[in-house]
């Protein structure tokens, strides 16, 4: 039997954070993953290049049931206080779009500093590693692994969600959580395409590569929806504009797409041009669209000249345009999606230190929280700020 101040089941990007943490002040730690390769999210992030954080960070960019849980452990450890934790390790990084900060070399980089990090604390590894059962003792918890039994005065959970399973994700902390009484608010895929129904979709399959700028909307999204690009596919839509609306978006609703945000006037600027030009509405709206989208979109009447087109039909053919309204028939689900959504209930932990309210000693961090990122680097800095928050209050019990 092995003795420790804490054990941390999940070497994440939290988990390691919360280790290194909690190492360097003084405290006894274990870390223990299942997986044989040390953070394979981390390593397949920003394609290699781990989008690591976003320069700007804040509650707006989550979703939970409790909005503002997340503001305390936020505001405790910043986007600033990451990136100069990378600097001082050397890494280079660059600004890519709409403040999304990446390596400018590797994801390696990232773990090989949090594994440094987790070294120089004295951290011990235990990988890989299978926990099969959590014991609450009188004081502290038995862990019963395949590498033996480990006995901890804290328990940290820092497993991750569900998504991603073929990279070795598991529902492990939300067993763990029900098992000690906590709610788990309902998991579901986020930050994932969406798919539709073969028949209704047929029409927009041919359309698969095709990428444009759009504003996506739902009813309950953030105030001006996503100003993102968007993909068609085979099956449905992908793109940066539907992973984020994804996390908002419930079976049954519709989206809001307005495909071409860029031309607020676009009825007028059509009616405007009609005196001007014998060219097919084809060609007119290829000058804002892909090609192969206005051929699509418009079918047989794209070959009658915009001068043949009444006001009334350029005006209906312009809010089909700016408020194409869709229903997809569901997600492209937990394997192809970025993260979790759903998990561990807020409510049941402390605000400032994610530890388990009536429960000595047992913490929640990282993504099997029910506090979901944006795309664009705000699930790590969660993962990085609710690793710390963590780590600072094993530290001063």
């Amino acid at each position: 039997m092995q003795k420790f101040d804490v054990a941390i089941v999940g070497a994440g990007a939290a988990g390691m954070m919360c280790a290194a943490t909690a190492g360097a002040q003084g405290r006894s730690v274990v870390l223990i993953d299942h997986a044989s390769r040390l953070a394979e999210k981390i390593r397949i992030s920003g394609g290699g290049r781990c989008n690591f954080t976003n320069i700007k960070v804040g509650p707006e960019n989550f979703v939970s049931a409790n909005p503002h849980f997340c503001r305390p452990v936020l505001a405790g450890y910043t986007p600033q206080d990451f990136i100069g934790l990378v600097e001082r390790h050397g890494i280079g990084w660059h600004e890519k779009h709409r403040g999304q900060l990446f390596c400018n070399e590797s994801s390696e980089q990232i773990i090989a500093m949090l594994k440094g990090l987790c070294d120089r604390a004295k951290v011990q590894w235990r990988a890989p590693c299978v926990v099969d059962k959590v014991t609450r003792l009188d004081k502290g918890f038995d862990l019963q692994t395949d590498c033996g039994s480990i006995r901890c005065d804290s328990l940290v959970v820092a497993t991750g969600g569900t998504a991603v399973p073929q990279v070795g994700a598991t529902d492990f902390g939300l067993r763990v959580a029900r098992q000690f009484g906590l709610k788990v608010i309902e998991p579901r895929a986020a930050l994932v395409p969406l798919q539709f129904d073969p028949n209704i979709w047929q029409p927009f399959s041919h359309l698969a590569g095709v990428a444009l700028e759009v504003n996506i909307t739902v009813p309950q999204g953030p105030p001006g929806g996503f100003i993102e690009d968007m993909l068609f596919t085979h099956r449905g839509l992908s793109g940066p504009a539907i992973l984020q609306i994804s996390t908002y978006w419930r079976a049954g609703q519709s989206l809001s797409v307005n495909l071409l945000p860029q031309e607020p006037a676009l009825a007028q600027q059509l009616i405007d041009q009609k005196a001007g030009t014998r060219q097919q509405m084809t060609t007119v709206l290829a000058q804002f669209w892909p090609k192969r989208l206005a051929q699509q979109w418009l079918a047989e009447s794209g070959s009658r000249q915009l001068a043949q087109w009444s006001d009334k039909r350029i005006r209906d053919l312009a809010c089909e345009i700016q408020d194409w309204q869709i229903s997809p028939s569901g997600t492209a689900g937990l394997r192809k999606a970025e993260v979790m959504a759903g998990g561990v209930d807020t409510a049941a932990l402390e605000q400032r230190s994610l530890k388990v309210k009536g429960t000595e000693n047992l913490y929640f961090i990282g993504e099997v929280v029910d506090v979901t990122g944006w795309l664009g680097g705000y699930n790590f800095q969660w993962a990085w700020a609710s690793g710390v928050a963590a780590g600072r209050a094993l530290a001063s019990t």
